[in-house]
C-alpha cells in the first residue's frame, strides 16, 4: 500500500481533529464549577454524620457503664443520680432515673447521656429493668 506524501513532508492543511474548542472547554469548566461544591458539601455532611455516630457509640458505652455500676452498687434505689464521664477525650453528662414499671413491681432504670457534636446537643438513652426485692 502506498501513501501520497507531499514533497515538503507536511500533511495537507484541512480541518484539525485533535483538541477541544473554546466552547467545549468553557462548558466543562462550568460543569465542574457546579459539581465540585456539591461533592465537597456531601463529604462535609458525611464527615459530620460519622462524627455524630462515633460519639453516640461512645455515649452508649457510658450509659451501659453507668447503668451497670448503679445496679452492682445498688445506687439505683436513689431517685436520681448524675455526673460527668470522659470517653476518648470527650465529655458526656449523664443522669440515671428510676421509675415504676407499668406491668409489675419491677423498676425501670434509665440512663440519659448528653453530649455535644458538630456544635449541637445530642442525647442517648438506655433503659433496663431492676427488681426492687433483690
Amino acid at each position: 500500500m502506498r501513501y501520497n506524501i507531499p514533497a515538503n513532508g507536511r500533511r495537507p492543511r484541512g480541518r484539525r481533529t485533535a483538541g477541544f474548542t473554546l466552547a467545549e472547554v468553557l462548558a466543562a469548566l462550568m460543569f465542574l464549577a457546579i459539581v465540585i461544591p456539591v461533592a465537597v458539601e456531601g463529604l462535609r455532611v458525611a464527615s459530620g454524620a460519622g462524627e455524630v455516630g462515633q460519639r453516640k457509640s461512645e455515649a452508649s458505652r457510658v450509659a451501659d457503664r453507668v447503668l451497670n455500676e448503679a445496679i452492682v452498687t445498688t445506687n439505683w434505689n436513689q431517685a436520681m443520680q448524675s455526673g460527668t464521664a470522659y470517653e476518648s477525650g470527650h465529655e458526656y453528662r449523664w443522669t440515671v432515673r428510676k421509675e415504676q414499671w407499668q406491668v409489675d413491681a419491677m423498676q425501670t432504670l434509665t440512663a440519659e447521656v448528653k453530649f455535644l457534636a458538630q456544635g449541637r446537643d445530642f442525647a442517648f438513652r438506655s433503659s433496663t429493668l431492676v427488681n426492687p426485692q433483690q
